[in-house]
């Protein structure tokens, strides 16, 4: 079964870039699952449209797939990381120059009441409320962009972006690395047993992470 999500009017969409994400990294080359991570992760808040982006989910899977082995989970982390900071600079860069249109495009306008409580949220704590909204999806994809239009100093920004980011990145990606590798050992010695608890805690993962999302999606209303 392919996975859903809900959109702004809490009907059951098929997720087909998720799929895509749950499906295409367990086969991809190494070397493909890197750029796709990294390509997910720095798009979410560079492009301002990282809602609609499987960026954490692509970094729970790489993780699992680092897992089997078939990449390097230091090297995995590090590009999370990495391109996270980027991705959050080239938001902040985006809108300190268009911020105000970028406010009026359509996927955003009807989102005008959330994008204004999180300028309102950056006026009052700051670097706090960067850091912290790297660990939500609506906020992580627009508050490099909303820090940018706030005018607020890059170097504030960069500082607890990239504190966001060590920690986001490093933690999510070893959540699926664990998950993973702790079901692979089991599979040496029960592998029928392994397999189908392999599928068990990973699904589990994954439903956790989506309920979260659909939560998060509704006290967006």
């Amino acid at each position: 079964m392919r996975p859903a999500c809900i959109n702004n009017n809490g009907e059951v969409l098929s997720a087909s870039v998720v799929s895509f994400v749950l499906e295409k990294l367990h086969s991809l080359p190494a070397a493909l699952v890197y750029v796709l991570v990294v390509l997910l992760v720095f798009g979410e808040a560079a492009l301002f449209i990282g809602f609609i982006l499987p960026g954490e989910t692509a970094v729970i899977v790489a993780g699992v797939v680092a897992s089997q082995g078939r990449v390097n989970v230091v090297i995995l982390c590090a590009l999370v990381v990495v391109a996270a900071i980027l991705g959050d600079s080239v938001g902040y860069a985006v809108g300190r120059r268009y911020g105000e249109r970028l406010l009026s495009l359509p996927i955003l306008k009807k989102r005008r009441a959330q994008l204004e409580s999180a300028l309102e949220g950056l006026r009052r704590r700051g670097p706090m409320y960067v850091f912290i909204g790297r660990f939500t999806a609506f906020l992580r994809a627009v508050m490099p962009g909303l820090a940018g239009t706030s005018k607020m100093h890059y170097r504030r920004f960069l500082v607890a972006n990239a504190l966001g980011a060590v920690v986001w990145g490093i933690s999510f990606t070893l959540l699926g690395y664990f998950a993973g590798s702790a079901l692979t050992k089991i599979e040496k010695y029960t592998s029928w047993f392994g397999a189908t608890l392999l599928v068990l805690v990973i699904g589990l993962v994954l439903v956790v992470h989506f309920v979260r999302k659909r939560r998060e999606r509704a006290r967006e209303h």
